[in-house]
């Protein structure tokens, strides 16, 4: 809301006042988590990075925790992977359990299962997925053993997110129950919007289109209806794969429409490639080949500026499907092994 944002606006001022409390970390932090959920990036990041060089003159690791993890989870969103895993590496490597553990309390959020959580994100994109699903798996155990509600919560959000994007559906499934009941007992009103979205993705996945449409659709209005903004683009992407599974491609198109609008706006740019993957595919079902292939293209070289190699071996190999399809397996053998051979891992995952 734009009284919250007025308050973290006002608290920072103070903060920046010479004789406040230094320790009170939690009042810049907490206006940069106020801008990145309401999707305002840019502006988050600029309140980060201006926090991270005050950080660095007192050499004062709590704070260098803390920016660096509000650093990474900034890049992380806007599409900038190699930067952000620096950032997330950097405050786990600062993290020291004796003296930063309060920092959880101050902020909401424990700083390292955050950092875990997201480096995890982070290294699924950048194309180590038994990484990303070993710093996921971490990341939800330790907010377990903290019996931290909000880290819980948090960190089973981003675990059915990664899910969503690998394919495991029978961990999903776990996960997203164990969300839904953590938010309604907590009474998280946008963890539940989230565990409402997630529990309409496994039932489309699961055969159950209609209701999990349906579901889809409450989660996205109750998620609108807490002010945030961050994430959209991935949820209008579920609806939209929701949409194709019971044939209606072209609302599908116009949900990951939406979806692009929207990252366009806020600048959350992590998921743009994969859009215009999934864009181009129902184009192709449509049969407007030739707007499927631009689409596919586009999606290539945003991965690979934004160094995403599992975006890009997605499109390259939507994009081999359909030289296949024209009967040209040469052509599509030579644009899809280059990206193939680069992976070291993830053999098994659903692509």
């Amino acid at each position: 809301m734009p009284e919250t944002g007025q308050a973290c606006a006002r608290a920072r001022e103070l903060w920046e006042q010479p004789d406040f409390p230094a320790e009170y970390l939690h009042v810049p932090y907490g206006q940069s988590r106020y801008h990145v959920y309401r999707g305002e990036l840019d502006l988050a990041l600029r309140l980060d990075e201006a926090l991270l060089r005050v950080s660095r003159q007192p050499n004062d690791s709590g704070r260098l925790v803390l920016t660096h993890q509000s650093c990474g989870t900034g890049h992380m969103f806007s599409g900038r992977f190699g930067l952000s895993r620096s950032h997330l590496e950097a405050a786990l490597l600062f993290y020291e359990p004796n003296s930063h553990r309060s920092l959880g309390s101050q902020t909401g959020s424990h700083p390292q299962v955050v950092a875990q959580r997201y480096l995890g994100v982070v290294l699924l994109f950048l194309g180590f997925p038994d990484q990303a699903l070993a710093r996921n798996n971490a990341a939800i155990a330790e907010a377990r053993g903290l019996a931290h509600s909000p880290s819980l919560a948090s960190s089973l959000m981003i675990g059915t997110m990664l899910l969503s994007i690998v394919g495991d559906n029978g961990v999903l499934d776990d996960l997203v129950e164990d969300l839904v009941a953590v938010a309604t007992e907590q009474a998280f009103p946008q963890w539940r919007a989230f565990g409402t979205i997630y529990r309409g993705w496994v039932k489309a996945k699961n055969g159950d289109v209609a209701e999990g449409i349906s579901l889809l659709h409450s989660g996205l209005a109750a998620y609108r209806a807490t002010g945030a903004e961050l994430l959209m683009p991935h949820h209008m992407a579920l609806l939209a794969k929701a949409c194709d599974m019971a044939g209606q491609t072209g609302e599908g198109l116009t949900r990951l429409d939406d979806a692009l609008r929207v990252a366009g706006r806020t600048g959350e740019r992590w998921l743009d490639a994969e859009l215009y993957r999934h864009e181009g595919q129902l184009l192709q079902r449509q049969g407007h080949t030739e707007a499927a292939e631009e689409f596919y293209r586009k999606a290539v070289t945003i991965a690979e500026d934004q160094d995403a190699k599992l975006w890009e071996l997605r499109a390259a190999m939507s994009l081999a499907r359909l030289r296949c399809d024209q009967g040209r397996r040469d052509e599509a053998r030579d644009f899809l092994a280059p990206v193939y051979s680069w992976f070291a891992e993830g053999f098994d995952m659903p692509t």
